[in-house]
């Protein structure tokens, strides 16, 4: 007689490794498909070089970019809840991989455009399925364990991979020879160890009957916890907003302002903002939500002061500081965000909240920076960054304020 199986556990004879192997493989699957995201940030002077074209169009790529995964998020984004994580992870993957074949046979504007939009759908897939897929597996490694861990390796592989793409590929741009090859031919050795890790991840969810129909994404979020929901989202949206400062135009920052155009110096200090977002997540480990949001509230208002305060004087020193800060900031902000996105969300739908989460965060990485773009050739960078920051604390003091608040109920 067959053995049944619990809603939401799947067969044991699709366990290739253990729960606690399974949750670093797909660890590091997501983190190098997050690096290789944000790859491009220090190659993208080197295309405007090569093919002359302006600080806007390069706004343009990242926001098709953003693009693919917004629609990526909206469209599938939800779908490991009805037909398995490691069934999206793996494609996820593979689209990574074809975007970095993409670069490398054609490194031209309209190969950078497709392979930006490609990546933007891998990351659209990965985000939503890791994350979750990462919380159950710790689960089923350690059922009577804090989620703590789980969440904190998400994030630190999201943001983490971030960081590190741009920083290969600075140092790699800088002393390797071919910078607009090598960078993603290390890449995508990278992303085929991901493949093969990924085969042999155990899967958490049992598909669900062919028979159920596809619908687009939808908001799945319990009518009580929709005005935290919508807190949360803003907060992600803001935060996403600052990282997208340093993943798109930091580069030319650094090249206008202070007159320093190396590759190696974008990327270590794209690197140090995302690395600061990860460190400042793990250290706060032990800290309540609220705490960790006053914390991030402060270094993020502190850290983009002094952000401006670099640019105006063209101190690079005063410039990464306030980078580093702002990134501790934002990562704290965007820790809180997610974990409480994640407290609110039904655990049979949770991919489907955590993708309106994300579609949000992502919304938030896309905006500014285009607008940022649009303004770019009207008005000078210090007067760019300053208002960018005036704006991002207005939108995010009242915002965390609130999320602060414990909901009625609520002991934690």
């Amino acid at each position: 007689m067959q053995q049944a199986i619990a809603p939401g556990v799947a067969p044991a004879a699709l366990h290739r490794v253990s729960h606690r192997t399974g949750f670093w493989l797909v660890a590091y699957s997501f983190t190098v498909v997050m690096g290789f995201s944000a790859l491009p940030t220090p190659l993208y002077a080197l295309y405007a070089a090569k093919d002359r074209f302006s600080s806007l169009v390069i706004t343009l790529v990242f926001a098709v970019y953003v693009v693919g995964v917004i629609a990526s998020l909206l469209l599938v984004g939800h779908v490991s809840d009805q037909y398995g994580r490691r069934r999206v992870l793996l494609p996820a993957t593979a689209i990574s991989a074809l975007a970095g074949a993409v670069f490398i046979v054609s490194p031209t504007l309209p190969a950078l455009i497709t392979g930006r939009f490609l990546s933007g759908i891998a990351v659209g897939l990965m985000t939503t399925a890791a994350t979750a897929h990462l919380g159950e597996l710790h689960h089923q490694h350690r059922p009577d364990a804090s989620p703590t861990r789980a969440r904190l390796v998400a994030v630190a592989a999201n943001l983490g991979g971030i960081g590190l793409g741009p920083l290969i590929a600075g140092v790699l741009a800088q002393f390797a020879p071919d910078p607009l090859q090598v960078p993603y031919l290390v890449e995508e050795a990278l992303l085929t160890i991901a493949v093969v890790t990924l085969a042999v991840a155990p899967e958490t969810v049992t598909p669900r009957s062919p028979s159920v129909p596809y619908r687009p994404q939808r908001l799945a979020v319990p009518r009580a916890a929709r005005g935290r929901f919508a807190l949360a989202a803003l907060a992600g949206f803001v935060a996403f907003g600052v990282f997208g400062l340093f993943t798109s135009l930091a580069p030319g920052l650094l090249s206008r302002t202070l007159g320093q155009s190396s590759p190696a110096l974008a990327g270590a200090v794209a690197f140090s903002v995302f690395a600061a977002a990860a460190i400042a997540q793990i250290t706060s480990r032990s800290l309540e939500v609220r705490r960790s949001l006053a914390i991030g509230l402060v270094a993020l208002v502190v850290g983009l002061a002094v952000l401006a305060v670099g640019t105006w004087t063209a101190g690079l020193a005063v410039f990464a500081t306030g980078g580093v800060l702002t990134g501790a900031g934002a990562g704290l902000v965007f820790n809180g965000a997610l974990v409480t996105t994640i407290d609110i969300a039904p655990p049979g739908s949770r991919a489907e909240v955590l993708a309106g989460f994300f579609v949000a965060s992502y919304a938030g990485l896309a905006v500014p920076v285009v607008a940022l773009g649009a303004i770019g050739p009207l008005v000078s960078a210090p007067v760019e960054v300053t208002g960018f920051g005036a704006v991002s604390i207005a939108l995010l003091v009242p915002t965390v304020a609130r999320l602060m608040v414990r909901p009625r109920g609520v002991v934690r």
